[in-house]
């Protein structure tokens, strides 16, 4: 007995012994039975299954020998061939079950092995090294195949040594029931636990391809959210000054220019992953935005306070506090903190609101907050107006 599997993904195909849950009594043309009878894996059981059934020759032959006219003879081959068919079926459809009708599935090939008890009379045992390799192939727990696999040898065993005598003969068959449905129960298993693993491997990559589609754009909108919200304000600053004071409006013009290039970089830096944030960075360019918008900036002097494994993490704190202050505060003041373990930016604005406790950006810094091991607070600050904390 041998069964052949393919190497290729099994993309529509149930591993062996993994039950498909039937949607409603009756199995349509498109259920997972005809799915199962017609996918690749079963065409691999079919080719090395079709190829045992060599050994029924003998069985047909004693048939034939034993039929006393030619009525009998065909009504014999005809049963041995409704048992070939079974076998082959028996192990595609088992897998469309769950325990309870492969459980059926075998005891009814089983029981259809006696159907040749006329002709053959204990005869049958070698037909029940299909019975065997079928419970196998069902990939029942290993406290249930053993059993079964050597009680169906013992039975071959002691019907053999009843009727022939008890010689070394009567092993012939018990052993190749045994080691036969042994091996292509073991074989079963590995072709399961290589479906399970294609699978889980497909759904990691499908996660790691959501979770860069996640990150690339929640760094998008980070940048664009700060950057665009500095040029949206140094444009409107420039349309201010553009009579009052010509030769200002015009650098703050060159600032806008050099902002839009610089965002233009970011973007492309993170689609590449290749960008990194640092603390530093984003306290001078939070300094400008806040320049731009008219609030007063209360920022610490120094970084050192942060460990440097944190710095990056902070940077990503300060740049969407900051951009939610000059957007959507009303703000004043600003004020910046950095501690060992804690990061807060606070305003005298309006204070939080449900549009911007759940905004996008918010949502997008508490995930990678989380996923830093961090934690992140919104709520009044001692200001009065907003407060953004992180627990790093």
């Amino acid at each position: 007995m041998h069964a052949t599997s393919r190497g290729d993904g099994l993309d529509a195909d149930p591993p062996p012994g993994t039950p498909v849950r039937r949607p409603d009594a009756t199995i349509r043309a498109t259920g997972p039975l005809p799915r199962a009878l017609w996918s690749r894996q079963a065409a691999g059981w079919y080719i090395g299954a079709g190829v045992s059934l060599l050994w029924l020759i003998g069985l047909a032959q004693e048939v034939i020998a034993q039929s006393a006219s030619a009525a009998a003879a065909t009504t014999g081959v005809l049963l041995l061939i409704l048992f070939a068919t079974a076998y082959l079926l028996s192990a595609p459809l088992a897998w469309t079950l769950r325990t309870r009708g492969r459980l059926t599935v075998c005891a009814g090939l089983f029981a259809l092995s006696f159907s040749l008890f006329p002709w053959l009379g204990w005869g049958i045992a070698p037909a029940w090294t299909y019975v065997g390799v079928t419970f196998g192939m069902c990939v029942f727990p290993w406290r249930w195949t053993w059993p079964a696999i050597l009680g169906l040898g013992g039975l071959a065993l002691v019907t053999a040594g009843m009727t022939e005598g008890w010689d070394e003969n009567v092993l012939w068959v018990p052993a190749i029931i045994v080691s036969i449905s042994i091996m292509l129960a073991s074989f079963a298993r590995t072709t399961a636990a290589m479906s399970q693993l294609r699978h889980a491997q497909k759904q990691l990559e499908a996660l790691a391809v959501e979770r860069e589609r996640g990150r690339v754009a929640r760094d998008i909108h980070d940048i664009l959210g700060h950057s665009l919200t500095v040029v949206t304000v140094k444009a409107e600053l420039a349309g201010r000054l553009v009579d009052v004071d010509p030769q200002r409006a015009k650098a703050e013009i060159a600032e806008v220019e050099s902002l839009a290039r610089g965002a233009l970089a970011d973007v492309r830096a993170t689609v590449a992953g290749v960008r990194s944030v640092n603390v530093s960075g984003e306290l001078a360019a939070a300094k400008a935005a806040l320049a731009a918008g008219g609030i007063a900036a209360e920022l610490p002097s120094s970084t050192d306070a942060v460990p440097p494994h944190r710095r990056e993490l902070a940077g990503w704190v300060v740049r969407e506090g900051v951009t939610n202050v000059v957007r959507h505060s009303g703000a004043t003041v600003c004020r910046v903190t950095l501690a060992a373990h804690e990061v807060e930016v606070a305003d005298d604005g309006t204070g939080p609101t449900d549009s911007t406790t759940t905004s996008t950006g918010l949502a997008g810094l508490r995930e990678r907050v989380e996923a830093s091991g961090g934690r992140l607070v919104i709520g009044r600050s001692d200001l009065g107006g907003f407060s953004l904390r992180v627990t790093l």
